[in-house]
């Protein structure tokens, strides 16, 4: 069996059982329940909560209830950061009660606000207190409880495998990693054969992660770094079928419901919009929506619609909103290119 063969195969976590091995990375302020459902009714494998800080989730913070909330897919995979671990085990009790499959702990995020908080891909310094929130993520749960890192802090620290490892002892079932370090943000490639130093260290699964984009991204990443299955993350921006579209080349088929015309691609951008509004409410939805508007428009009709960009992305009425974007899309004869992007 070839690689790209493999990803078309159920992969099971914990005893919870994925699909397909191309996986939706969690991203904060993008994978929403609107997205997430796109990207599983596309065909990915796994999608992932965006990240969710197990302070404020525990403390009872307003909003933070929507993170989790379970969308009705088959697996409900929810990701938590923070640094303390009576929060992070309360956080995962909370989404464990939401209906959570999967807990998720992110030791990955390079953000600023979160490692300046000591927390995300900043815990790779503290290999000790790290493993000190997986335990207590473990023993506050009976679902899986998965971690996601990258491959160090920074070059003169790349212990991705010392810290896989001892989560695996600890009772974790799949590690991710990010074919990076912290310190190098997102610049650079991806080191996609660092990854199988910590493939070679564990028994769990091992999902490799990193600027894969392409077909041909995910066989090479799976080749290079061994590992059981792929996360694709910014790819989505403005896509959110690419995962759903690797997995179909994965078992020789079709991609699960791609717009096929410029007319229904228009359609599917302003159905997404408009359950973003429904999610978050009229005033919040507008701000959370804009990005992928313009990642919508960018991608797929950046020449057509650059007049229209400017008050699509800053009008505060939503149906003047729909009507540009339809407007927008209109304007192309075809949006073939949809499917040669994913």
């Amino acid at each position: 069996m070839t690689n790209p063969e493999k990803l078309a195969l159920p992969l099971d976590v914990g005893g919870v059982e994925l699909r397909n091995r191309i996986f939706l990375a969690p991203m904060s302020g993008i994978t929403d329940e609107p997205f997430r459902k796109r990207a599983y009714a596309h065909g990915a494998g796994l999608v992932v909560s965006e990240m969710v800080a197990s302070g404020e989730l525990a403390r009872g913070r307003a909003g933070f209830d929507l993170r989790i909330r379970h969308s009705g897919l088959p697996v409900h995979m929810v990701q938590l950061a923070g640094r303390e671990a009576a929060h992070m085990a309360e956080a995962a009790r909370i989404a464990a009660g939401e209906g959570a499959d999967i807990i998720d702990i992110n030791m990955g995020c390079p953000a600023k606000k979160v490692t300046g908080g000591y927390a995300g891909s900043a815990l790779m310094r503290d290999l000790d207190h790290a493993l000190t929130l997986i335990e207590a993520v473990i023993g506050a749960v009976e679902v899986p409880v998965t971690v996601k890192m990258r491959l160090g802090w920074d070059e003169d620290a790349l212990n991705a495998p010392m810290l896989a490892r001892r989560a695996e002892q600890a009772g974790v079932r799949m590690v991710t990693v990010h074919g990076r370090t912290r310190c190098q943000f997102y610049q650079g490639k991806a080191d996609w054969r660092a990854i199988a130093r910590v493939k070679d260290a564990v028994s769990i699964p091992v999902v490799a992660n990193g600027d894969v984009a392409s077909p041909a991204d995910a066989a090479v990443i799976l080749d290079q770094s061994g590992a059981d299955a792929v996360m694709v993350g910014r790819a989505h921006y403005g896509a959110p079928w690419t995962a759903g579209a690797l997995a179909a080349v994965a078992s020789g088929g079709e991609s699960v419901s791609l717009p096929g015309s410029a007319a229904e691609l228009g359609e599917y951008v302003v159905a997404h919009y408009e359950d973003m509004l429904a999610h978050y409410g009229i005033e919040s939805g507008l701000r959370q929506a804009r990005k992928h508007l313009g990642w919508y428009l960018d991608r797929h009709a950046a020449a057509s619609a650059a007049d229209l960009r400017k008050d699509i992305l800053t009008s505060f009425e939503p149906e003047r909103v729909i009507a540009l974007l339809r407007e927008a899309f209109a304007r192309d004869s075809e949006v073939e290119a949809i499917r040669s992007a994913a």
